[in-house]
């Protein structure tokens, strides 16, 4: 950062930075995710669900030690940078960057098809437009909203999972039994994606105050919610639909009421949902802004981006623009596969997350040995086995920021 470049406002406290964690998690992930983790991993979800868990939790180890001795935004971009070299922290930001940015749109469209379906892609970029203009105007009211937002999808969240352990089973069934290993990394993979909004934390780490303080507690905390959250939700959506209707539902919460014996309580779900959306929507821009403002200040991205709104203390700059690409996606791709894309960038953001971390000294407070050795694992393992064109799209992309890295670096 230069002399010229303005410093972010430190106003977030523990609370806030919670919130938007869980803001982040307990959006369309949990809404969307296990239908396709159930066709992956059948009966055996849960287990995925516990694999995709430690994972975060190693992850999110590593981040929060990171996270604590880097206090400025940027997440994982910054770590690699300082720890491993310009080159690891620049491909984990680009990795964040291009998968988020498909996540976001990801879930303006899952908005706009609980909504409106006839409609869903003017919805979606309308959100995207709403959501920007709301981190415009500070991250203090981005809070607030976040706040709103995670109390409503938790209470809808409560409903579903008390319906469902006790209303009737009778239509659960099973897949075949014909789920292999492959499987259920597959579905922890998937199952990841709605794990990964911790970092949104990491990333602001300029607006936290005590950040090396509060960003750890805020990380483990927004992730032990999450995760306690999920299993009570997936083994309520297994014991109503099983593992074969489950696999098979466009909108599962909802049919997992809907099957229970409360038909009634299907809109209050959705409604949920879009909710839901919206505040994983919110998160993600803010995480996304922020990393595009550290690579511009480093002048990876156009150095404009850098600016800080004199009044609001936000990267205006930097928020418009992600706003703009987001609402283009939107309208223009479906993007149901775009989970597969956004998990393996994320977990090769991840990747370098776990190796910065491993390179700390006892005396800069790193972690158990075995965290990131067992985090940098499972990102590679996992990464590997999600699904073959989601995989093959990531290495494009990372190979394409790899290639303007070099250019650039040319050039200067």
């Amino acid at each position: 950062m230069t002399s010229r470049d303005a410093a972010l406002h430190r106003r977030l406290g523990l609370a806030d930075s919670v919130l938007i964690g869980l803001g982040a998690m307990l959006g369309a992930g949990i809404f969307a995710a296990l239908a396709p983790a159930a066709a992956a991993a059948g009966s055996w979800l849960l287990l995925a669900l516990a694999i995709a868990a430690l994972l975060a939790y190693c992850n999110a180890t590593s981040s929060a030690r990171l996270a604590a001795r880097y206090p400025v935004s940027g997440g994982t971009y910054v770590y690699g940078r300082e720890r491993l070299g310009p080159f690891w922290g620049y491909l984990a930001g680009w990795g964040f960057v291009a998968g988020k940015t498909a996540s976001c749109a990801a879930m303006a469209l899952t908005v706009g098809h609980y909504a409106w379906p006839e409609h869903a892609k003017p919805v979606a970029v309308a959100t995207v437009l709403a959501i920007t203009a709301i981190n415009y105007t500070g991250v203090q009211k981005s809070a607030l909203a976040t706040r709103i937002i995670v109390a409503i999808v938790l209470a809808v969240l409560a409903m579903v999972a008390v319906v469902g352990l006790t209303g009737a089973h009778t239509a659960a069934a099973a897949l075949p039994d014909r789920i292999g290993p492959r499987g259920v990394l597959e579905a922890a993979g998937l199952l990841f994606f709605a794990f990964a909004g911790y970092a949104r934390v990491a990333t602001l780490g300029e607006e936290v105050r005590e950040p090396r303080r509060t960003i750890p507690r805020a990380i483990m905390i927004a992730l032990a919610v999450a995760l306690a959250v999920y299993a009570v939700v997936a083994a309520a959506a297994l014991a109503v639909l099983g593992s074969s209707g489950l696999a098979g539902a466009i909108d599962p919460l909802a049919r997992v009421v809907s099957e229970a014996g409360a038909p009634a309580l299907a809109p209050v779900v959705r409604i949920g949902a879009v909710v839901a959306a919206a505040g994983s929507l919110l998160a993600l821009i803010l995480g996304v802004s922020r990393t595009t403002l550290a690579m511009a200040r480093d002048r990876y991205l156009p150095h404009a981006l850098a600016a800080v709104h004199p009044r609001f203390g936000v990267p205006h700059r930097a928020e418009l623009v992600v706003g703009a690409v987001v609402a283009v996606v939107a309208a223009s791709f479906d993007l149901r596969a775009a989970i597969g894309f956004s998990s393996f960038t994320v977990l090769i953001y991840y990747l370098v997350a776990n190796v910065s971390a491993g390179t700390l000294t006892a005396a800069e407070d790193r972690p158990a040995r075995w965290i990131p050795v067992l985090g940098a694992f499972g990102c590679v393992v996992v990464a590997a086995a999600l699904p073959t064109a989601s995989v093959l799209v990531g290495l494009v992309v990372l190979a394409l920021g790899a290639a303007l890295y070099a250019v650039r670096r040319r050039a200067r």
